[in-house]
Parts: C-alpha cells; sequence; structure tokens
C-alpha cells in the first residue's frame, strides 16, 4: 500500500461492504462480525495489495468501528489514559499521568464520531437528538460518558470520557500514591467503621468518585448497603448485602424520570443500614440529609465545591429550593453530616486530600453552622502534606463498631 490515504480510502470502502452484508435484525457474536471483516478483506487484498500488517491493523480497525468504541478503543485499552476530550471529529485530547496532550488520530468524519455517540446512549437506554442534544452515559467498563450534540455544541459532536481503573483504588494504595497520609486513612476507616456521616467535596476531576468508593469498602461485612446514582460508577463488589440503584431522564417514548430523590425516598423503605448518594446536586440534598437524620448512620455523598466550607453554602443553596427555611436548612445539615473531606487536583495533575474538618454543629447565636480543622494540608520547609490540627469532639453518635457475624442454620 503506498499512502495512508489510500489506507483510509480501503477502510472507507471496506466498512461499507461489511455494513450491507450485515442483517441488522439477526443478532451477530463477536466472531461472526470478524468472519464478516475478514471475508471483506480477501476481497480487498485482491483489488489491493496489503501486507500481513496492514491486514492486521485494518482488522482491527473495523471491528472497532463496528463493536468497540471506533478509533477510541486504542486509548480506553490503554490503562495510562485517564480522560479521552473529543472536540468535534479532527480534535482529541487526552489526559495521561495528569497531563493532557493532543493526540494524533481523528474521525474520518463527523457521522462517525456522532454514530458512536449514539451507540453509546443505545447501549444505556439513553436518547441524544437535536431536541435533547446533552446525554450522561457510562460505558460496559464503568468509564463515565457526557456527550453534547449541535446545535448545542457549535463545532461538531463533543465527547468526553473519564476512565476509571478496572481495580478500584483502596484506602492503602491511595496512602501510597500519595493521595492522604497513612494517618489520616486509619482515621478515616475508624470514622466509617463507627457510622459517621461522611461527605466528599471537591472540584472536577479531584477524585470524589474514587475516595467515596475506597471508603465504602471499609464498610463492616454484614451490612445491607444501598447505592444511589445517576450513572453506576461505584464498584463494590466485595459488598455481598448490595442494592445498587440508578436515576433515569424521561424518554422519548414516554419513558418516565426516576430523580435521585426519588430513589432516596425509595430507599428508605428498604430496610438500609447505609445509603451511599453518589453526588447531590440539586434539591435532593434535603432528601439525603433527611435520611442521615432518620437513624440511619454511616451514610456518604459527595458534590462539587472549591473547600469544606463551600460545601456547607452549596448544601444550603441546594436543600433551599425545597422552600424550606434558612435555619431549618442549617440546622439539617448540622445534625446530618458529621465529618466533610476535601479534595483538590493539583497542577501537576496529582490528587490529594486536603481538609478533613469536623461538622461541630447549628450555632443559635450566629445561625451558621460550625466547623474544626481536624487535618489540613500544608507546606512548610520546603515540604507539604496532610496533618492533624484538631481533636474528634462528635460523641452525639452511639459506635456501632463490626456488627456481629449472623446466626448460622436452616432457612438463614
Amino acid at each position: 500500500m503506498e499512502s495512508g490515504k489510500e489506507q483510509k480510502e480501503i477502510f472507507i470502502r471496506c466498512r461499507e461492504r461489511i455494513l450491507k452484508r450485515l442483517d441488522p435484525g439477526k443478532e451477530l457474536s463477536d466472531a461472526d462480525v470478524l468472519q464478516e471483516i475478514d471475508s471483506v478483506l480477501l476481497q480487498a487484498g485482491k483489488e489491493s495489495f496489503l501486507s500481513i500488517r496492514e491486514r492486521e491493523y485494518l482488522r482491527k480497525a473495523l471491528f472497532d468501528s463496528l463493536r468497540g468504541m471506533d478509533i477510541l478503543q486504542e486509548l480506553l485499552d490503554d490503562p495510562s489514559v485517564t480522560e479521552i476530550m473529543v472536540n468535534g471529529p479532527s480534535r482529541i485530547f487526552l489526559e495521561k499521568q495528569g497531563r493532557l496532550v493532543r493526540w494524533n488520530k481523528q474521525f474520518s468524519s463527523e457521522e462517525r464520531l456522532e454514530t458512536l455517540i449514539h451507540q453509546i446512549a443505545a447501549g444505556v437506554n439513553r436518547v441524544i437528538n437535536e431536541q435533547s442534544p446533552i446525554v450522561d452515559a457510562r460505558l460496559k467498563d464503568g468509564s463515565r460518558v457526557h456527550a453534547v450534540l449541535p446545535p448545542a455544541s457549535v463545532d461538531g459532536p463533543i465527547l468526553t470520557i473519564r476512565k476509571f481503573g478496572k481495580k478500584p483504588l483502596t484506602l492503602e494504595e491511595m496512602t501510597r500514591i500519595g493521595t492522604l497520609s497513612r494517618e489520616a486513612a486509619g482515621f478515616l476507616t475508624k470514622l466509617v467503621r463507627d457510622g459517621y456521616n461522611l461527605f466528599v467535596s471537591g472540584g472536577t476531576g479531584s477524585g470524589k468518585t474514587t475516595l467515596l468508593n475506597a471508603l465504602a469498602m471499609k464498610i463492616p461485612a454484614g451490612e445491607r448497603v444501598i447505592t444511589i446514582e445517576d450513572d453506576a460508577e461505584l464498584n463494590l463488589s466485595r459488598t455481598e448485602n448490595l442494592v445498587r440503584l440508578e436515576a433515569r431522564n424521561p424518554g422519548t417514548e414516554g419513558d418516565l424520570e426516576i430523580s435521585i430523590r426519588d430513589l432516596i425516598r425509595a430507599s428508605l423503605r428498604m430496610r438500609p443500614d447505609r445509603i451511599i448518594v453518589g453526588e447531590v446536586r440539586d434539591a435532593a440534598a434535603l432528601d439525603m440529609l433527611q435520611a442521615m437524620n432518620t437513624g440511619h448512620d454511616g451514610c456518604f455523598s459527595t458534590g462539587h465545591a472549591n473547600s469544606a466550607a463551600d460545601m456547607i453554602k452549596r448544601l444550603e443553596t441546594m436543600a433551599l429550593d425545597s422552600k424550606m427555611t434558612v435555619e431549618a436548612v442549617r440546622r439539617q445539615i448540622a445534625s446530618a453530616v458529621d465529618v466533610l473531606i476535601h479534595l483538590e487536583r493539583f497542577r501537576n495533575g496529582s490528587r490529594h486530600v486536603t481538609e478533613i474538618t469536623e461538622v461541630l454543629g447549628y450555632e443559635e447565636d450566629t445561625g451558621r453552622v460550625t466547623l474544626a480543622p481536624l487535618y489540613r494540608w500544608k507546606t512548610e520547609g520546603g515540604k507539604e502534606g496532610l496533618v492533624r490540627c484538631g481533636e474528634l469532639t462528635n460523641v452525639r453518635k452511639l459506635k456501632k463498631g463490626t456488627p456481629p457475624a449472623p446466626p448460622k442454620g436452616p432457612g438463614v
């Protein structure tokens, strides 16, 4: 083959032939698709000389375009890539080792990129079109997907994929890579096991979901855990008594919306020991706070904020959508949340816990929620890290400890 241009033309020609040969009404296995690809490549080899390397490249590229994630499959298979950003068909960026770089490949057309977005949405029963041009979804491997189509996106279809490791990070591993100190990890482990209500805050990409997952791994065995998310991302495979709930946007075929608020209310009837809300970003914050205040100790959630103090203000703002008074909302927050954990993403791409703050309660004189720092990120003498600066004073909760093993016997 003489040039990349000729290879691209052969790819397009082969792909069109395969699509004509595949029966859309028949369920085909990957082996069936590969058989059709091999047959078409054999024909293409008679029309243009193809080396063994070129044939193998085209075989994988064609399969990825039909059954995988098209040209992005290569990036999804690369464990060092943590985020993929597609700004139209010809501008693809990726995050690798905390740094953004532009990729040297591109989609052959805007239509191929748009087709891929439609396939992703359909795979999780979501719809994206001109009337509803924004969608959140996930891939089979758990990667988080956000897509926007024209007219909302000016320069063509936009696709952002945040990858999660196949094996979720533990607190011990996060200690090893410097996300938090060993002492702080031990402290958080005790909080989880003793049933404190924890709230994780931070900016986009700071590692909130990763930390939430690591904290949930410390829940004692034998407890019933219910997770509530917009898109199911938490990986709690070690939890035996686990219920996973996922919200749903209203569909074009009459599907009714299932909101985070709906799921929180439903979870209270499922005999939960722990309720984990992946993220609160609206009036569902009040339902979460009320769940924490109805005897369900050891609940977790996350939210976007610039600091632990800012997270309290954001919770106020979100809960006020429910038409409660400011005082009532602040009392709910002070009674529900025990400890705030704040994460930040540094300029070098690393992620760190920079604050662990105790919620002391509601102060009658000032009408405010009072906070007390327990750990803070400090830089002194050329060294930086999470340093203890206070002692936990909250003794309002009875410490749950590790529950006894369930009794053995028939019917148990």
